[in-house]
């Protein structure tokens, strides 16, 4: 699907700071200028869940957060806030198309739509690690048997596949690989077994081309996302609010994914405009700062995605291959018990790439239905 370029009105979160996180309770759902504007309870109601549910993601420790756990609890979160918001469409659709709400409706379906292409990378992404992991097992396999003594065939083993994962990791950096021609639907499985032949057993139901970039997909959907102004909360029976919290819950929902996951230009350099006077925006700005803060004490701007597992993946392999291109044999029993704490490393990831990926790429594809539903519904 073709990218927007334009570009998202500059506001930055610095001057907001953790210290608002305080303040909770002192904040309002409405804007503190329009106190006196009357919030149907169903509204506020949904407010207060977003506010929940953010607030819940943003007390866990620096070493949870962009864990596929924590991927997870975020898109049960978005799940569990679209369904409340969908209720409430569907209970209000009457209003929709009138002035000057028919704006608000028409630019929201139009940012659902640019979100079906990140589900879509989101999950090549998922794909891209699986092929990862087999790599890694290879490796672990080569250099953890008991049964025998490591020998030089089962370094050149292991040697073999961790330069293979270099290999695939900076082609996904660097050049896209064969995933940025064309992705996958949402229908279709990969059957095959080989990694390096994921990127040639697609279905051609959906297409990206090659200067598809995450980075400006997402500046699309932020593209005209501004608070609604007093006199356009009135007019609306206070609908737009509701509207503009969901659209930014899908922007920052988004944003979260391209940061975590491997996707085509991935960038984080994307600015929100935000009010204090959200009590969701307050939870939402924490996440933001911390998830920023995160990519530059890495300093893996270019990196694949800040997923925790992948940090671990990226740093284990690094050391494993510095260690197996530096070992005499025979082996002296300091070299062994470097390897064998790295393989439990190692053993550690490829676990929680088996029990955490296909969870992960499940909830991808629900948010997809539910995007796709909710789009349905607004053109019934």
């Amino acid at each position: 699907m073709p990218s927007n370029d334009n570009q998202v009105p500059s506001s930055s979160f610095a001057s907001f700071g953790r210290s608002l996180f305080g303040r909770r309770e002192q904040v309002h759902s409405v804007e503190a200028n329009h106190e006196s504007i009357p919030l149907n309870l169903e509204f506020k109601s949904f407010q207060d869940t977003v506010t929940d549910k953010f607030h819940g993601l943003s007390e866990v420790s620096d070493d949870e957060l962009l864990s596929m756990e924590w991927m997870g609890k975020l898109l049960d979160a978005f799940i569990s806030c679209h369904e409340e918001f969908r209720a409430i469409l569907l209970n209000h659709k009457e209003d929709l198309s009138k002035p000057p709400m028919d704006q608000w409706t028409k630019e929201f379906f139009e940012r659902l739509v640019k979100a079906l292409d990140i589900c879509n990378a989101s999950r090549d992404g998922i794909e891209k690690i699986r092929s990862w992991q087999k790599l890694l097992e290879i490796v672990v396999c080569a250099l953890g048997s008991q049964q025998r003594a490591l020998g030089e065939g089962q370094f050149r083993r292991a040697r073999k596949a961790l330069m293979d994962l270099a290999l695939a990791m900076i082609d996904e950096k660097e050049s896209g690989s064969a995933f940025s021609h064309r992705n996958r639907s949402f229908g279709r499985h990969n059957s095959s077994k080989d990694p390096r032949s994921a990127g040639h057993n697609r279905s051609r139901s959906w297409s990206v081309s090659r200067t598809w970039s995450a980075s400006k997909q997402l500046q699309a959907i932020a593209n005209n996302l501004v608070p609604p102004r007093g006199n356009e909360i009135t007019a609306t029976d206070g609908l737009a609010l509701p509207v503009f919290t969901m659209s930014f819950v899908l922007l920052f929902v988004l944003w979260a994914i391209v940061a975590a996951i491997p996707c085509q230009d991935r960038g984080l350099n994307i600015s929100f405009s935000v009010l204090r006077q959200y009590s969701w925006g307050i939870p939402l700005i924490s996440l933001h700062e911390r998830i920023i803060e995160e990519s530059k004490k890495r300093e893996r701007r270019n990196s694949n995605g800040l997923m925790k597992e992948i940090y671990q993946l990226e740093k284990c392999s690094r050391h494993l291959t510095d260690l197996v291109d530096s070992v005499q044999f025979p082996l002296k029993e300091e070299q062994k018990m470097d390897v064998e704490n790295i393989l439990k490393e190692l053993a550690v990831v490829c676990k929680a790439f088996q029990e955490g990926l296909d969870p992960l790429e499940r909830q991808v594809r629900e948010v997809f239905r539910k995007i796709v539903t909710c789009r349905a519904d607004g053109l019934e």
